[in-house]
């Protein structure tokens, strides 16, 4: 790996941020675009769900080429899509035209994912952990600026200005890409290495495990806006509740995901996930805007733990010949479940309320973290111990 390359991590870091910025800005403007255009609270749904639909398409199809060489590539082709998707957000004024913008930035941000995060591991395995961990940190700081900046946009500029600030963020994301190229394997896996992957218990703990934390990432896409709006939350306070969930990861991220790699990455998962489903629970018991900051800031420690243990895990359960594509597959996977939790989260809201969808959503976690547990043996040892069939 050449010098410049290993060097262009940082660059790499902020557009990883400036692509969670668009996530959390459309986020918490998702009551505003519902209110503008006339919408449903299940058509907000189907606006979240785009994006995840299309990150899966993105992924399981593509992911498999950074493992081929193509990394660099993929870069610079994921920015050019955020781009052309965010000019298309200024100018949006229907529901199907939502889903398609969204759906495309979706779409190119799927794109870059599994390509840094290869590069984040090859680059020095001996710190993934930590590694992964810097790039969760970097994402959370994006969705943590997202909502703010969306809120203060949309109250002095209108709903537009958000857009073309993000398409401007983008495009000074460009230079970072320029001379990357990523890696190929040593071995170059083939076409059918998602399937090969999938036989492995390992990686059948990591899908269970992508899927418990994507249930969560769903249900507040679609609906966390519309619920904090129907306590009578304020534009500003849905805005800076999301950045109270994002300033624990951004700190204890890092380490978390090093805690990850020395002592094994489901033993912190189990833990982590299970505090979250605690937390999601209680949010459906809640009236009050400001208790539910308590919870709120729980999960959002928890979920820093989280992030980087899972995508350790999928690195050791991948290899070094696929780890992208073990990060495409977990991603895809994560995609789709977050497309459906989003696509039906506005429904089950509008029908059972906030404390039945909290609730469902706990109780299918919980299930999935026991399948976890009990596939996932190879995951609970350190790194320097795990050798995975």
């Amino acid at each position: 790996m050449t010098e410049s390359t290993r060097s262009s991590l940082p660059g790499l870091y902020i557009l990883t941020m400036v692509t969670m910025v668009g996530y959390g800005a459309i986020f918490s403007l998702l009551a505003v675009i519902r209110d503008d255009f006339g919408l449903t609270s299940a058509g907000v749904g189907f606006i979240g769900a785009s994006a995840f639909a299309s990150g899966f398409v993105a992924q399981l199809l593509l992911s498999r080429y950074a493992d081929l060489g193509y990394g660099g590539l993929m870069l610079r082709v994921g920015v050019v899509i955020c781009i052309g998707s965010s000019i298309w957000m200024i100018f949006a004024d229907s529901l199907w035209a939502w889903m398609a913008s969204r759906g495309i930035l979706g779409f190119g941000a799927a794109i870059t994912r599994p390509s840094i995060r290869r590069l984040v591991v090859v680059s020095d395995p001996l710190n993934a952990g930590r590694g992964l961990g810097i790039l969760s940190a970097y994402e959370m700081t994006g969705f943590l600026i997202g909502p703010v900046l969306g809120a203060v946009l949309n109250m002095t500029f209108g709903l537009s200005s958000t857009f073309i600030v993000l398409s401007i963020l983008f495009a000074l994301c460009t230079p970072f890409t320029f001379n990357v190229e990523i890696p190929a394997a040593k071995n170059l896996p083939d076409k059918y290495v998602m399937l090969e992957l999938l036989k492995r218990p390992a990686m059948q703990s990591c899908i269970a495990m992508g899927i418990a934390f994507w249930i969560t990432v769903g249900v507040f896409e679609a609906i966390w806006a519309i619920f904090l709006s129907d306590l009578g939350a304020s534009q500003l306070f849905i805005g800076l509740s999301m950045t109270v969930f994002g300033i624990p990861v951004i700190f204890i991220a890092p380490r978390a995901g090093a805690m990850a790699q020395q002592k094994g990455p489901l033993n912190i998962a189990i833990f982590s996930i299970g505090v979250a489903i605690a937390c999601m629970i209680s949010y459906g018991m809640i009236d009050s805007i400001w208790v539910i900051c308590i919870p709120l800031v729980i999960h959002s420690i928890a979920d820093a733990y989280t992030m980087p243990a899972t995508q350790m895990a999928v690195a050791l359960a991948s290899g070094e010949d696929a780890i992208a594509t073990g990060q495409g597959l977990f991603g895809a996977t994560s995609m789709i479940v977050g497309a459906v939790t989003a696509g039906i989260g506005g429904i089950v809201y509008q029908e059972t309320g906030a404390s039945g969808l909290w609730f469902i959503s706990g109780i299918a976690m919980i299930f999935l973290m026991l399948f976890a547990w009990f596939r996932g043996n190879d995951l609970k040892q350190p790194e320097e111990l795990i050798e995975i069939k």
